[in-house]
């Protein structure tokens, strides 16, 4: 990628959120456009930043053995009325709706409706169980209090999975493989989330767990003990029946080591039951000929959202221990190298475009800052705005076919010949 192509300028960052520094940095930089109160348009790098984020979901949920579809986001409220949430949604100011000549469509919320309608015309007998579907599409609700940027946003997009069993015990096994992709998921983003015990709320079904990034950026406040790993929303303990709840279900008895944190969301899973498929009339055929409902799964990951936290743990400060901009880590970095070259120097000009053509070659992502009129200090300067892992600086010190390679996070400095820099960053 060619940054004269991009139309970024100099940028100067000023009073930063000093609660949300990295997503502030990339609306000061024009990385994330803002439209209005949760609503944003994805700049190149964090849109592929966020594309790492839904390939690492997608590879590791087929691992996993679910399948991939996607469902309208637009849909009839007729499918609202069935399951009965379509007065609750619209009067409570969550769904958005458009009327039309050709009837009443929503703006999905959530896809626990749609997802039942695809899988019952598929999923007819025993036979076909059990299955979990999933996506990775946009969702839209009219957050009355957008908070924290892409973290609560009115659109935003999102993985929901849903499994469709023939029993209790078999919901829970597909339960319990999900949890275990999310887990890996998250670990591979470099996320270090823990689940925790939940409330199911709204969506009904009897057990759930939040996966809960510790961070003073969170709004939500959890009780942890980091010896055990046993940690649960406080709203739990709001169940008149909390002691009877944990012990019966997750095998908690004693919580009188929790401490409370502040933590962020990022996914959360559900055992639903049968409370959708009775509403919606979801049946399959089981092997006496009979007709039974559905045992559902719910589970959810905020791509956006966890991009967001990516983002903020990214952030580098300056020798004032001010928020200076990113470096990401090389697995999640769209590009892994940024060459910064003196462009009135036409000798060094020449050479860093021949490296740029080398590199992509060899099929390494590069950023090539080609940007005239800015001088090099300022071009050093962004290469940690847009978060590159390395950088090459081919100015008045390089000499012959020696460059110096930076890596951003440590410091560290290595000369190197443009094959051996190929092979290293290979």
């Amino acid at each position: 990628m060619k940054l004269s192509q991009t139309g970024m300028g100099t940028t100067k960052l000023n009073n930063l959120d000093e609660m949300y520094p990295g997503q502030s940095i990339l609306l000061q930089t024009g990385q994330l456009v803002q439209y209005g109160a949760g609503l944003f348009g994805y700049g190149t790098i964090p849109l592929l930043v966020r594309r790492k984020i839904e390939n690492i979901i997608v590879q590791t949920l087929n691992q996993y053995g679910c399948t991939e579809v996607l469902l309208p986001t637009l849909q009839p409220d007729t499918i609202w009325k069935n399951s009965g949430r379509y007065d609750e949604y619209v009067n409570d100011g969550t769904m958005l709706i458009t009327e039309s000549n050709k009837g009443t469509f929503c703006l999905a919320p959530t896809g626990e409706e749609a997802m039942l309608e695809f899988a019952r015309e598929k999923l007819k007998s025993y036979k076909n169980l059990p299955v979990t579907y999933y996506q990775i599409g946009e969702k839209y609700r009219n957050e009355i209090r957008t908070r924290g940027y892409l973290l609560r946003g009115k659109a935003f997009p999102m993985l929901d999975a849903y499994s469709f069993d023939v029993d209790e015990s078999s919901m829970a096994k597909s339960y319990e493989n999900v949890r275990k992709a999310f887990l890996e998921i998250f670990k591979k983003i470099g996320l270090k989330v823990i689940p925790i015990v939940a409330d199911n709320g709204a969506m009904g079904g009897k057990k759930s767990e939040e996966f809960m990034l510790i961070s003073e950026q969170g709004e939500d406040k959890i009780l942890y003990d980091e010896k055990t790993g046993i940690g649960l929303n406080t709203e739990i303990l709001e169940r008149e029946d909390y002691k009877e709840y944990l012990k019966e279900e997750y095998g908690i008895e004693d919580i009188t080591n929790l401490k409370e944190i502040r933590s962020m969301e990022l996914g959360h899973i559900f055992q639903l039951g049968t409370r959708y498929s009775e509403m919606m009339n979801g049946k399959y055929t089981n092997p006496e000929g009979k007709e039974a409902l559905y045992y559902m799964g719910c589970y959810g990951i905020g791509v956006s959202r966890t991009l967001a936290a990516f983002y903020e743990q990214c952030v580098v400060k300056d020798k004032n221990h001010t928020p200076c901009g990113f470096v990401l880590p090389k697995s999640m970095a769209p590009y892994q190298l940024q060459i910064v070259v003196k462009q009135e120097n036409e000798e060094k000009k020449k050479f860093a475009e021949d490296l740029y053509q080398k590199l992509n070659t060899k099929g390494i992502p590069v950023i090539l800052d080609d940007r005239e009129n800015i001088t090099l200090g300022a071009k050093i300067k962004d290469v940690k705005i847009l978060g590159t892992p390395y950088m090459v600086v081919i100015g008045d010190k390089q000499v012959g076919h020696a460059v110096e390679l930076e890596n951003n996070l440590t410091g560290e400095k290595l000369e190197l010949e443009v094959e051996k820099l190929i092979d290293y960053i290979s």
